[in-house]
């Protein structure tokens, strides 16, 4: 595709445009988001939407939005959402993303009713059902259905099941609080399990469930555990709560209670209370806490008693007699090992931070999560300042966190801020996340970024998306260093030497290329295995290093043919 092809194909774009003829300006974009050049497409579509038409403010939105200028995305959508239902829809979509779900609503609402935007009816379904209203949600997606909307009929099915849950559940309380039955409510909350993979999607369900715990608490010591559990992992500030549940469920004989308090405790940066809580297990007859209790005082110096810990699981428990050895080692001045932080500046750092110094609070947080017990809802309040001040070690580790708890849009977010800061892997993330896009142009310049910060893998894709778009002397050098800096130990090792391969071909290092592509032939079979075989896509951009390496025959054949009839002319 020539710059003149271009050219051509965005003036033609921008009259149709002017013209008022959406047909045409629809297809004139389409030319340029199927060929894969949005950066030269941005200009068109920049003069196409001041001209007012409609496709080209809606994927001049969706691709401002996918390079995360997400002010110009809301403003290209909200021009003409009112009488477009796809940029209502994604208007709606965007707004959920941040949070304004009130008016998200309304705009995805707006497009379901203005167009009949199918999608736009599934979302407003999923916001209804995260905001607790799953019965409501259900009905809305089953009401005025056609032929064609069957993709509604699994989110409905989600959110009946919700309320059969509850249903059940609540049933089942009744029955056991009229028989004062504590083993049946104990019966009834581990029913509520079946809804823990949806909490963090639809928050709204939690207070059915709060609800329900807590009948169920009330009967039963073991029915509080599982509620203290429950409100750890929903909400921070029910923490206190969950204490006296679990202390609890101890007293009155739930012995792995206090056991769950002490690593709860461990969690949170509390270690005064979790080797309380952790002696309380074993003086209950539990195991397992006098490891955590011999980890503690390890880390925190306290040699003797960590000592006395290790030595209850005997000498033939490996683990324990390699605790043994390290505390050995450093009560004779041993070092550290280089990768373990000094947890014994735990408090120090604490102190800091809620003295205000952000760059403690990211090292205290971060201290924590690689203490062992990992809990992201409570490590981020700690962590969120330094990323927000700048700190690259924080914006990654946020994204990080927030993926943990499905926050995706704060996820893709920091993801960005840390890349544009430096970091390879947020880098990766954010290739990975342009091209799900199919944003490819995007997509190369975040892979070249990663590579340059050392990544082979990284080095490895940007030249694959070089060869795929033929760009194949700007392949070479990123599949060269893939290729010649790593080693069969490399899961991406076949792909690199089919694409490496195709590049030489094509610059007509034949020789070279038929070691690589020989490879390439015979594994390729494993390289396909890793790609989803829906992704139509994909699968059309990959190469075929068969197909690649007959080429290469037949450039060859062609070689020694035209060097015999010289040798015959001579």
């Amino acid at each position: 595709m020539t710059t003149q092809d271009i050219q051509t194909r965005g003036e033609a774009l921008v009259a149709a445009a002017l013209a008022k003829d959406a047909k045409a300006a629809h297809r004139h974009t389409d030319f340029f988001v199927f060929g894969r050049h949005i950066d030269e497409g941005i200009p068109y579509w920049e003069r196409a939407a001041e001209a007012g038409d409609i496709w080209s403010h809606y994927t001049l939105a969706r691709y401002r939005k996918i390079r995360g200028d997400r002010a110009a995305a809301d403003a290209l959508y909200r021009a003409v959402a009112e009488f477009d239902a796809g940029s209502a829809y994604g208007l709606g979509v965007l707004l959920r993303e941040d949070g304004r779900n009130d008016e998200a609503a309304e705009w995805l609402r707006h497009a379901w009713e203005y167009g009949r935007h199918l999608e736009a009816k599934i979302e407003l379904g999923k916001l209804m059902a995260a905001e607790g209203r799953a019965a409501e949600a259900s009905a809305f997606l089953m009401s005025d259905t056609e032929l064609g909307d069957i993709a509604v009929f699994r989110w409905s099915q989600l959110f009946d099941s919700f309320e059969e849950v509850f249903d059940r559940v609540a049933a089942a309380l009744d029955t056991a609080e009229a028989d004062e039955d504590g083993a049946a409510a104990l019966a009834a909350v581990r029913e509520l399990f079946e809804l823990d993979a949806h909490f963090a999607d639809y928050p709204g369900l939690a207070p059915r469930a709060d609800a329900l715990y807590r009948r169920g608490s009330e009967l039963s010591a073991e029915a509080g555990m599982y509620y203290a559990m429950f409100l750890t992992e929903t909400g921070e500030e029910s923490w206190p709560e969950a204490i006296e549940l679990l202390l609890r469920a101890r007293e009155e004989g739930v012995p792995q209670a206090a056991a769950l308090l002490g690593n709860k405790c461990e969690q949170r940066g509390e270690m005064a209370m979790a080797e309380r809580a952790h002696l309380l297990a074993v003086r209950a007859g539990e195991e397992a806490p006098k490891w955590n209790l011999g980890m503690l005082c390890l880390r925190f110096g306290r040699y003797d008693e960590a000592e006395r810990w290790f030595r209850e699981f005997g000498e033939d428990d490996q683990d324990a007699v390699r605790q043994l050895a390290r505390i050995a080692a450093l009560r004779e001045g041993g070092p550290r090992a280089a990768d373990e932080p000094d947890y014994r500046q735990l408090s120090v750092l604490r102190e800091r931070a809620e003295a205000g110094d952000v760059r403690a609070g990211y090292e205290y947080a971060d201290m924590l999560n690689d203490w062992g017990g990992k809990n992201a809802r409570h490590l981020i309040p700690w962590m969120e300042p330094a990323a927000r001040a700048g700190d690259a070690d924080a914006l990654y580790d946020l994204a990080q966190l927030c993926a943990k708890l499905r926050r995706f849009t704060d996820r893709d977010t920091w993801h960005r801020k840390s890349a544009e800061a430096g970091d390879q892997h947020s880098c990766h993330h954010m290739g990975r996340l342009s091209d799900f896009h199919h944003d490819y142009q995007e997509s190369e310049r975040w892979y070249v970024r990663a590579a340059g910060l050392g990544s082979r893998l990284d080095s490895m894709i940007a030249g694959k998306l070089m060869v795929q778009r033929q760009a194949y002397a700007e392949a070479e050098p990123y599949l060269r260093r893939a290729w010649e800096e790593g080693d069969d130990n490399d899961a991406f090792r076949t792909e690199t030497a089919g694409y490496y391969g195709t590049a030489l071909r094509h610059l007509d290092r034949l020789a070279e290329a038929m070691t690589l592509l020989a490879t390439a032939v015979e594994g390729w079979r494993d390289v396909r295995r890793l790609y989803d075989t829906d992704d139509l896509d994909v699968l059309a951009r990959m190469i075929d290093p068969e197909k690649e390496l007959e080429a290469l025959d037949e450039a060859l054949d062609a070689e020694l043919d035209a060097g015999l009839e010289e040798d015959d002319e001579e």
